[in-house]
């Protein structure tokens, strides 16, 4: 006895897609890429100057706490570390006041100053701005342009 084996192909009605429609899928992802893609690359230069901002608030939460605990600003250019360790001139140092003393949102250190050119009680803070370097108008500071010295 024999068993006969049949091979059965079935033909599928189903095609692939077409080149045609393939360009035009293309296409049309790449208009909606244009028009999303702008808008939200405006959005993380922003982000990065409110954190900037943000960042030199909470300097100044730490700096003014620094200052109550101790009678004065840390001084010099480098009296953020005063911050995070203990000078041997602060005897009532409550700290560290902040955990570390992050760069700012573009990768640059905080620039300090105490006592300060534009505040010559306390301190200047500033952060270079997204052009990276002092002046043009994009600094972040703990200052405003009506404070300034000329």
């Amino acid at each position: 006895m024999k068993i006969q084996i049949r091979r059965i192909f079935i033909k599928s009605n189903t095609s692939g897609f077409t080149l045609i429609e393939l360009l035009l899928v293309l296409v049309i992802l790449g208009v909606l890429a244009a028009i999303v893609v702008p808008k939200f690359s405006g959005r993380t230069e922003q982000a990065r100057i409110t954190a900037a901002v943000t960042q030199v608030s909470n300097f100044g939460v730490a700096l003014d706490a620094f200052e109550v605990d101790n009678g004065y600003y840390p001084k010099g250019k480098g009296g953020l570390e005063d911050l995070v360790i203990q000078p041997k001139d602060a005897q009532n140092w409550r700290g560290p006041y902040i955990k570390q003393i992050p760069m700012d949102p573009w990768n640059n250190p905080y620039i300090y100053e105490a006592p300060g050119k534009h505040n010559d009680t306390s301190y200047d803070l500033m952060s270079m701005g997204p052009d990276g370097r002092i002046g043009g108008g994009d600094d972040i500071t703990n200052y405003d342009d009506a404070t300034r010295r000329r």
